[in-house]
């Protein structure tokens, strides 16, 4: 394949909602511009696998949990039939709704789009495989990805976040990893779709860092869903057997002994793609 140049005022390496900002605005003030992603859709985490497709999945968790609560008040309609298929097809397709409203408005404002791992070749080149695009000024828009623990082992019952949207087994035993935001969300999809739910922090409360009169509300509500929250308790330990997963705990409401887990979801918070 013959190798292409593209000369360019300003390029922008991401396109999540940092990139596409960027890419738009500076387009918008007469700039001549090109926007590299990596993935075959703009938007980035965010869009993709990250905000829009977990809310999409908090509100189905939601309607369910209404629904339950509503037998308190004399109205009960049964237990749910739950076809994650068909939630898996509506989540996709809010997804491809804002994906592609998103590439439209980048043919609308004459951004190219170039689409494979931008690495810098000089202060004013990007490779982008048999593309070299030259420019005047660039932004760094490469967005984030989750952290890999070094002791967790590799198997498809341990997931991130972005495995966890994938809802593939959703009637079985899972740990949660981090009792941060991500991990929350997703414990909170998770139970409504019939998952038995243990949590550990190796902090002292949920969510750190967010003021305690707000996670303390928040904790009496999920403590009575969850069959454990464990604070200021870390995993020392992953063993991926046959039965199942097992997990070594240390700390303040540590287990006695190891726990046997169907699932692991790994939440322990993210890092840049700065590299």
């Amino acid at each position: 394949m013959a190798k292409q140049t593209i000369e360019t005022e300003v390029v922008v390496l991401g396109a999540g909602p940092g990139g596409y900002s960027a890419a738009f605005r500076a387009a918008d003030l007469g700039k001549k511009v090109t926007l590299v992603e990596r993935y075959e859709s703009l938007g980035g985490v965010c869009l993709n696998v990250g905000c829009i497709p977990s809310k999409a999945l908090l509100h189905t968790a939601k309607v369910i949990e209404d629904a339950k609560d509503m037998e308190e008040l004399g109205v009960s309609f049964g237990k749910p039939k739950i076809d994650t298929g068909k939630i898996l097809e509506w989540k996709q397709g809010i997804v491809d709704k804002l994906t592609g409203g998103l590439t439209q408005l980048a043919k609308r404002r004459n951004v190219e789009v170039v689409h494979g791992e931008g690495k810098f070749l000089s202060k004013n080149e990007i490779g982008v495989g048999d593309i070299t695009i030259e420019f005047e000024q660039a932004i760094i828009a490469a967005g984030s990805r989750a952290v890999e623990l070094p002791f967790i082992p590799e198997d498809p019952r341990i997931m991130t976040s972005t495995g966890a949207l994938m809802l593939e087994d959703t009637n079985c035993k899972m740990l949660v990893l981090g009792g941060g935001i991500i991990g929350l969300e997703m414990a909170t999809v998770y139970y409504s779709l019939g998952t038995t739910i243990d949590v550990v922090e190796f902090m002292d409360q949920l969510i750190p860092g967010v003021d305690k009169d707000i996670v303390k509300v928040l904790h009496k509500h999920v403590e009575s869903r969850y069959n454990s929250i464990m604070l200021g308790t870390k995993v020392t330990k992953v063993e991926a057997k046959k039965e199942g997963l097992l997990v070594t705990f240390e700390g303040e409401n540590a287990p006695g002994k190891p726990e046997l887990y169907d699932r692991i979801l790994v939440a322990v918070g993210r890092v840049p793609n700065g590299d």
